[in-house]
């Protein structure tokens, strides 16, 4: 899981981790043995009124305005450092 996300653990850090994914993972396995059948999919667990403003298009950001920003650039693009294998 750490090689995936790209987190450089110690040996010492492994198993603590280790252990907190798997409470994490007995948590949801836990949750799948509900019944959720008459549940209705939800995007939050109370109502949420006037938080959403509407959605309308605008003129984005100047790529040059956009790119002066950046700590390193490359073919009018942000410049990324790769990623460690």
């Amino acid at each position: 899981m750490a090689r995936l996300a790209r987190l450089a653990l110690s040996e010492e850090e492994l198993e603590p981790i280790a252990r907190e994914l798997s409470a994490v993972l007995d948590h949801i396995a836990k949750i799948s043995e509900l019944s959720l059948e008459d549940v209705a999919p939800t995007s939050h667990v109370v109502d949420v009124t006037g938080a959403l403003r509407p959605d309308v298009a605008r003129p984005c950001l100047p790529r040059e305005v956009a790119l002066e920003q950046a700590p390193a650039v490359s073919d009018d693009g942000f410049l990324v450092p790769s990623p460690q294998a």
